[in-house]
């Protein structure tokens, strides 16, 4: 009995046939999840979410669609969000009643409790009533927006306009009544969809 090999180079073809739908497999694995590989930054769509507000009625993004948002994500515990928190608020009251929103989401476990790096829970309408601040105060105690929004750390803000873009991130705590955020809020905000 003669034993002949697979090809003439003496090799099976099979491992490569094997590799190859391997490869198919992974391309289309990484097509189906395209959108959550995608990094969340300026001019990608602004992924839709659902927090509560201080009195526990659901707030979502898609709530604002049409108005410019500052979608704020972060913290009681966070001392560079005590800081950035009032130049927000003077923002708020400068261009608030213009088609202009600020979602503020605290990330804070629930009181008496702590998340899961160990940060205690915070008093999110004490610490807005504190600072004196009117504008939305929202809470996500899971932390889902973070992941979603793929943050590093807090405070992070997205500037999102009318159409849903984000037209602006920032990481870190910034003068958000400075004149190059609020001259790009209001270029944004007569902007029509």
């Amino acid at each position: 009995m003669t034993i002949e090999p697979a090809s003439s180079t003496g090799y099976s073809k099979r491992p490569y046939g094997y590799a190859l739908v391997g490869l198919v497999v992974l391309i289309m694995v990484a097509w189906m999840n395209r959108d959550r590989i995608q990094p969340v930054t300026a001019g990608t769509m602004a992924p839709e979410f659902e927090v509560v507000d201080l009195a526990g009625g659901l707030v979502r993004l898609s709530d604002h669609r049409g108005e410019v948002v500052l979608v704020n994500i972060w913290a009681t515990w966070c001392g560079p969000c005590r800081v950035e928190m009032p130049s927000m608020q003077r923002l708020y009251e400068k261009i608030g009643d213009e088609g202009f929103e600020i979602m503020a989401v605290s990330i804070d476990a629930a009181v008496g409790q702590f998340d899961l790096t160990g940060n205690p829970g915070g008093d999110i309408e004490a610490f807005a009533d504190s600072l004196g601040l009117t504008f939305p105060m929202l809470h996500n105690p899971s932390g889902d927006i973070q992941r979603l929004y793929r943050t590093t750390g807090v405070p992070e803000t997205f500037l999102i306009g009318k159409d849903g873009v984000i037209y602006k991130k920032v990481a870190g705590g910034t003068e958000w009544d400075a004149p190059e955020h609020k001259e790009q809020i209001q270029r944004l905000l007569a902007v029509s969809e």
